[in-house]
């Protein structure tokens, strides 16, 4: 182990329990900021923000391209057939219609992953084409809910400086089930 604490060893850092509950947690946060953006007008949630993939709306395709990416095209296609999977139209859709079509597809790779953990799954190489290095199904895990926090965070702030509330998305509270607790 490096002394920043990343294992240069190739194994996954993951449980198959933990990666369960962070796919889990995952899923119930993208569908608190999706409830969140679909509620805002259209003109709001397609609006250049100047955040990575400009609106709310792109931000929220653009989580779901990462998380199609690693589980549908690497996980389950084993990372073949590139042209063909990224140049998918519906990957880029440009209002709710179109989301509404893709976003269960990559929800039903999602499932798989989740259905399929168990510790040997977790620890299975996998390879991804635009990624170097040695990694495992556990780090591919861990690398679409770093991409996925990252993501919210940029709609958090962009909320932020709109003035609206963004949803509450800590580990706890979602892992509960609940709202925001009331700080004593």
């Amino acid at each position: 182990m490096r002394a920043s604490g990343v294992p240069v060893n190739g194994r996954s850092p993951l449980s198959a329990d933990a990666a369960r509950a962070i796919l889990d947690y995952d899923r119930a946060v993208f569908g608190r900021f999706e409830a969140k953006v679909r509620r805002l007008p259209r003109k709001v949630a397609t609006a250049d923000r100047g955040i990575g993939h400009a609106s709310h709306f792109g931000t929220l395709v653009h989580i779901l391209n990462v998380r199609d990416a690693w589980f549908n095209f690497v996980l389950r296609d084993g990372a073949q057939g590139a042209d063909a999977f990224f140049g998918r139209p519906e990957r880029r859709p440009d209002d709710w219609r179109g989301f509404d079509r893709y976003a269960p597809e990559v929800w039903e790779g999602h499932d798989r992953v989740r259905s399929q953990c168990s510790e040997a799954f977790v620890k299975r190489r996998v390879r991804a084409p635009w990624m170097p290095g040695r990694y495992t199904v556990g780090d591919a895990v861990l690398q679409v809910s770093y991409e996925q926090a990252h993501h919210l965070g940029e709609i958090i702030g962009a909320l932020w400086t709109e003035n609206r509330r963004p949803p509450e998305m800590t580990w706890i509270d979602v892992g509960r089930g609940g709202g925001p607790r009331k700080a004593r």
